[in-house]
């Protein structure tokens, strides 16, 4: 690392110190909607930018009232454009400003920095009793119930896409239903989210920033928070009992805290601060956030590196998902030095979806799935390029890219989608669209090395292989004049090697943007977990005629970091002192 980068590195961190150093207890009241939802209501964030001030100490916060002032009389405005104000841990604002307006902010006294707010993603059972056995038979074995720290005054602040309350993961059995000790939060209520949601729950408290409720409805912040602190929930399972057992969070007497920050694609910079500020006023111990970017250059126009500073500067612990960009080096994001970042590994369980071929070869498939396909291999079996529409490339329909793949030639067989060119991200979404509406049957994702399974069910039937498998099938191709084939139903396989591993899509550092900063810190499942997820609309797609499942199965480092969040609720139950160093 050259002296320059270093010396910013240690000036920014600088910076930042001192400016909380300098901290006050916050205002008794707060700037901004209790219902945590500042803005306008108008549509467009193009030119929404943030300016940070620094801690919310009286003179930032003065400061702050001057800059906006100045603004008004300078630009002749009637009035100012405010989307966020940020008064608890941290001082500044988010707002609509021209660029002139942004240069003459940024030279003001008082003012760190300003940058462009930018849009964030969300990094989408058997976990728990994994990690206890990797322990092994020689291991102090674990406390009695009695004996364990009781997390019921821990609250632990989810930052994500809500929750679905009705789940059984949240509901009271064995909480302790008391309102922690320092909680200072609240329970806003909605259309479709009242009081009932935050009382005889786990719920403690509910904010929203985004849409017009804090329920969950496409399952992430569910699957996250029930991850974290989940009651324990007997006889859980997938469709058609995949992954079956008792699920349960990481810390289940602990309390939970609804940030709903984000919603689908929309995670907003500003609104992630505005959570942070709130959060810090509420008296959360711990924040679990399951998002990010690494797009962020700076630590100082990084909204969860600031953010999270001012969080471990009150005292909470911080821990953050790595993301899904893995495996080359420098990918994370959350890479400041005051977070905990979490990588995703493997778990000793496996979801096997075969692909049965004529003559009776048995070539191993990954997924999870319920595939309406006959157990015996009847179905002409065809590679992408088998079925070029006539004005695309080979190579375009060997990866069935959309508009890739003729109808006629598709209709009623499986499809072998090669994707060695395209990229690990574990959707494959284009490739199962083409496939389903040019008439296909099913579809085998060939030449993937991710082990990371489908987080949706589709109604076309689908199965993912490795290189070696695909060699498979080609050769099977090329040696048959009629090949057929069938997708099998999914089935789990235990004792999976090797585990726990590293994950492939797992982020990898060190921190792109000083490279002694060696992260990630620690790694947790992050692979078919299994937990509550959400009835609305927009959670993950369910098999025809079937009615949505109540629990997920899901991977990601999203998935991993409220291991860890759990662990660290726990920890400060035996130590309440304890936070994360910097």
């Amino acid at each position: 690392m050259s002296h320059t980068k270093m010396l910013r590195v240690i000036i920014t961190s600088t910076i930042l110190l001192l400016s909380l150093l300098l901290a006050r207890p916050p205002p008794a009241d707060s700037t901004g909607s209790q219902f945590g939802r500042g803005g306008s209501g108008s549509s467009s964030d193009d030119d929404v930018y943030i300016v940070y001030m620094g801690a919310a100490n009286p003179t930032n916060l003065a400061m702050k009232e001057a800059v906006l002032g100045s603004l008004l009389q300078s630009g002749g405005r009637q009035e100012m454009d405010i989307l966020n104000t940020y008064s608890h841990g941290l001082s500044g604002f988010a707002a609509r400003l021209s660029a002139k307006e942004v240069e003459s902010i940024a030279a003001q006294p008082g003012v760190v920095s300003v940058f462009p707010d930018s849009n964030l993603q969300l990094h989408t059972t058997r976990s728990w009793d994994f990690l206890q056995d990797l322990s092994g038979s020689n291991a102090v074995p674990p406390l009695p119930a009695s004996s364990r720290p009781d997390s019921s005054n821990v609250v632990i602040g989810i930052f994500d896409s809500g929750i679905w309350p009705e789940a059984q993961s949240f509901r009271h059995e064995g909480t302790n239903l008391s309102v922690p000790r320092g909680w200072k939060g609240t329970c806003v209520t909605a259309a479709d989210f009242n009081e009932t949601a935050c009382h005889g729950t786990k719920i403690v408290g509910a904010r929203y920033y985004i849409s017009d409720s804090p329920r969950d409805n496409d399952g992430h912040g569910s699957h996250v928070a029930s991850t974290a602190a989940g009651a324990a929930v007997e006889k859980a399972s997938f469709y058609d009992g995949l992954a079956a057992g008792t699920a349960r969070g990481g810390s289940p007497p602990a309390k939970i805290a609804v940030y709903k920050v984000c919603d689908e694609d929309d995670c907003r910079s500003r609104i992630l601060l505005h959570a942070f500020d709130d959060a810090i006023a509420d008296g959360v111990q711990v924040i679990s956030m399951s998002l990010g970017s690494r797009h962020l250059k700076e630590f100082l126009e990084d909204p969860q590196a600031i953010g999270a500073f001012h969080a471990v500067e009150h005292g909470i612990t911080v821990v953050c998902s790595a993301g899904n960009s893995g495996p080359r080096p420098s990918t994370m994001s959350n890479d400041a030095p005051w977070i905990v970042t979490v990588a995703a590994s493997t778990v000793d369980r496996d979801f096997r979806s075969d692909i049965l071929l004529g003559g009776g070869k048995v070539v191993k498939g990954e997924w999870i799935g319920l595939p309406d396909l006959s157990r015996s291999p009847i179905y002409p079996l065809i590679d992408g390029r088998s079925a070029k529409a006539g004005n695309v490339s080979f190579r375009a329909a060997r990866g069935c890219k959309p508009g890739s793949l003729d109808k006629k030639k598709t209709r009623g067989k499986l499809v072998i989608c090669d994707i060695k060119d395209e990229g690990n991200d574990g959707k494959y979404i284009n490739q199962v669209v083409e496939v389903a509406v040019k008439g296909g049957l099913g579809v085998i994702i060939a030449n993937n090395e991710s082990k990371r399974v489908a987080q949706y069910l589709w109604d076309v039937p689908i199965t993912k292989v490795g290189s070696r498998e695909a060699a498979q099938l080609m050769a099977y191709l090329k040696t048959n004049r009629k090949p057929l084939a069938t997708i099998l139903q999914t089935v789990v396989m235990g004792n999976y090697t090797p585990a726990p591993e590293v994950a492939f899509f797992s982020s990898r550092g060190p921190s792109s943007k000083a490279a002694d900063i060696i992260k990630p810190d620690v790694t947790a499942p992050g692979v078919d977990i299994l937990a509550a997820s959400s009835l609305g609309e927009e959670s993950p797609n369910k098999p025809k005629g079937r009615p949505k499942s109540s629990f997920n199965i899901a991977s990601g480092t999203s998935m991993s970091c409220p291991h860890v969040s759990g662990v660290a609720a726990n920890i400060k139950a035996a130590n309440p002192a304890f936070s994360h160093p910097h």
